[in-house]
């Protein structure tokens, strides 16, 4: 049997025709918005449904909603949601099926319900909130003490953002005259990089208190200030995130923020150390915080005065009473003194006279021990004069010559060897009862009859 050939056009009206036959009601979809861009008034989406752990989505679909729709929706959405539609957000539709030949199949779109995202990105910020409070860090802000002298102040902001500027007019021409000097740190404050922007500037911020660290310096900022203002409320989403909070609740100096919305309190406020609603409210933070350490040392300075004058009126009574008393008790003093020096002269000349009287009997004892211990001295030393006496005698040399022996001198010695003697000298030699000169001949003349010339004496 041959089946019967359709033309292209003839099968997509046919699938027309079977869809509206079917699917003629229009049903409610949530989903997520992959891509969403407008064109001459209609708004075309790429919508896709995923699954925790998988990248791929599981179903994606088309879908159109044409200008005169749009207008509407779109507005709803922004005025109930606070933010416009964009990608990323989980919406929930009414749409109804509709296929055409020529343009295919998609969603067409008939309304939306503001309220269930809304309770979508409160959920995702509750998620963040409760992965912070499990990291412990939720809370760190808080615990930091804005420094009594908040003057140097770290600004994050739009360069060209008014916000900006009512911030830096309003510090540096405060009613006070207080001095502030703040600094910029250009970040983008709306759209998709306000996440990666802001934490740069961070970053650019620490680094610079590491140099300073480093360096042995003191650190160059008080506290950071994260302000927005003129933005669209429609751009708040950029602060609900993950990293930005982390990287705010973990940043060592105080973090104040005032990016300018009322409706909810996104995540990075809620990490902050300090939330207020718009850049002036934060300078006027500044300026009041200021204020009030002024006031508390004007307060000091009252107090401190206070006390030195009590202190001083209290010394001057003291002073006083002391004037009155002090002649009393100087004649008190001096007949003190008196009675002590008179005590000290008794009891010196007391000493005195003991000491005298232990010396005259020592005196006493020793004259007459000393006559005793004279007279031994000498007796002891006459017998060692004695015994010198009997041993000079022993060694006179007269004794020997008596005896028989002579002794022989050359040159005033006593001649001990005959290698001593030469040609020529003249010798003494002594006797006991007188004394002979005589020569020393050479070896040759000596052996010749000639007699030997002596001369004696006596």
């Amino acid at each position: 049997m041959t089946q019967q050939t359709l033309t292209l056009y003839e099968l997509n009206h046919l699938v027309r025709q079977t869809l509206e036959l079917t699917l003629y009601d229009a049903y409610w979809v949530e989903a997520e918005l992959s891509e969403l861009r407008e064109s001459r008034g209609h708004c075309y989406m790429d919508l896709v449904q995923r699954v925790e752990g998988m990248n791929t989505p599981v179903a994606r679909a088309q879908a159109r909603c044409w200008a005169g729709t749009w207008a509407v929706v779109g507005a709803k959405f922004l005025r109930e949601a606070g933010q416009p539609m964009r990608a990323g957000l989980k919406v929930r539709l009414l749409v109804r099926a509709q296929f055409h030949e020529a343009y295919g199949f998609a969603w067409i779109v008939a309304d939306v319900d503001p309220t269930f995202t809304l309770g979508d990105m409160a959920r995702r910020r509750q998620e963040i909130v409760d992965q912070l409070r499990r990291e412990g860090i939720f809370d760190l802000q808080r615990e930091l003490v804005l420094p009594l002298f908040c003057q140097h102040v770290a600004v994050i902001s739009s360069a060209g953002a008014a916000g900006y500027g009512d911030f830096c007019q309003q510090l540096l021409n405060n009613e006070h005259g207080y001095f502030f000097a703040p600094q910029l740190f250009p970040a983008v404050m709306q759209g998709e990089q306000v996440e990666q922007s802001i934490i740069a500037a961070l970053n650019a911020i620490y680094d610079i208190m590491e140099r300073a660290a480093a360096a042995g310096q003191p650190c160059p900022f008080d506290c950071v200030v994260i302000i927005r203002g003129g933005g669209a409320t429609s751009d708040m989403s950029g602060f609900d995130t993950l990293a930005l909070a982390e990287n705010v609740a973990n940043f060592p100096l105080p973090v104040i923020t005032g990016i300018g919305h009322d409706r909810d309190e996104c995540v990075l406020d809620m990490v902050s150390h300090l939330r207020v609603k718009t850049p002036t409210a934060a300078a006027a933070h500044l300026i009041d915080h200021l204020h009030q350490v002024a006031l508390r040392l004007d307060d000091c300075q009252h107090r401190v005065t206070l006390s030195v004058q009590r202190r001083m009126d209290t010394e001057r009574l003291r002073l006083q009473r002391a004037a009155e008393r002090l002649p009393a008790l100087c004649a008190l003093a001096t007949t003190r003194h008196h009675n002590m020096l008179e005590l000290l002269g008794q009891r010196l000349a007391a000493a005195a006279a003991a000491r005298v009287q232990t010396e005259r009997g020592r005196t006493d004892k020793l004259s007459v021990r000393l006559p005793l211990l004279v007279a031994g001295s000498l007796t002891a030393q006459q017998h060692r004069l004695e015994l010198m006496q009997q041993r000079v005698a022993a060694l006179d040399p007269r004794l020997m010559l008596r005896r028989g022996y002579s002794i022989t001198t050359l040159g005033g010695r006593a001649l001990r060897s005959a290698a001593q003697l030469r040609a020529g000298d003249v010798l003494l030699t002594l006797l006991a009862d007188g004394q002979v000169v005589s020569e020393v001949l050479p070896p040759a003349a000596q052996t010749t009859a000639e007699p030997l010339r002596v001369s004696s004496s006596r």
